[in-house]
């Protein structure tokens, strides 16, 4: 089962029946595999402006096994930002790593396609994923690793309130070689009832 056929796919839903009325031009979605055309001709149109900063499917069989990554949503959930008026995907913002217990956390990866780049649609669409971690997931604690080259990157999450917590060097392997990435994260100021793996003490 994937997520777009179970809990995954619920729990988007659900959070944007609580958006109605909210004037974003944007709108999310769990990735399925209907959007494998689609999706690999966007990240082959989008690389330069992508590498090395990421490295996305362009193939099939690319596509195949990096869905499958969100086969269980309680571990991560992959959703495309797509512009509300067209239905066009603008990006994808996956909430990866998520771990439950005293973590209650998760760390963020993402990326603009060239089409729709520079219009804001990302900016939009990561306030509304960061509302969905924290009201509809329960998380606290969201990290994304950027590369200190990466301004877009760095701006986009600059704006929405990340604190730059520290540098690691060589920490992921992206395009041939292990790349230094900064360290940035966010925590909730959502009031409410915590997930119910969270200990009471």
């Amino acid at each position: 089962m994937t997520q777009n056929d179970g809990a995954g796919r619920t729990a988007v839903e659900t959070f944007l029946a609580g958006q109605r009325g909210e004037s974003s031009r944007v709108t999310l979605r769990p990735i399925a595999g209907e959007d494998q055309d689609e999706f690999t001709e966007l990240v082959r149109a989008s690389a330069d402006l992508h590498l090395p900063w990421m490295s996305l499917p362009t193939t099939p069989q690319e596509f195949r096994a990096y869905l499958e990554r969100f086969d269980d949503p309680s571990s991560a959930q992959g959703l495309l930002v797509c512009v509300r008026d067209t239905g066009a995907i603008a990006g994808n913002i996956n909430i990866n790593s998520i771990i439950r217990g005293r973590f209650q956390g998760a760390s963020l990866g993402y990326a603009a396609f060239a089409p729709a780049a520079g219009q804001g649609y990302m900016s939009e669409g990561l306030g509304l994923v960061l509302r969905y971690a924290f009201e509809q997931l329960r998380l606290h604690r969201l990290e994304a690793n950027i590369q200190p080259g990466n301004q877009a990157s760095l701006n986009l999450v600059r704006r929405h309130g990340f604190r730059k917590e520290g540098y690691a060097p060589g920490m992921l392997f992206i395009d041939g070689a292990w790349r230094d990435h900064e360290r940035w994260a966010i925590t909730s100021t959502v009031a409410g009832e915590p997930h119910p793996t969270l200990p009471a003490r």
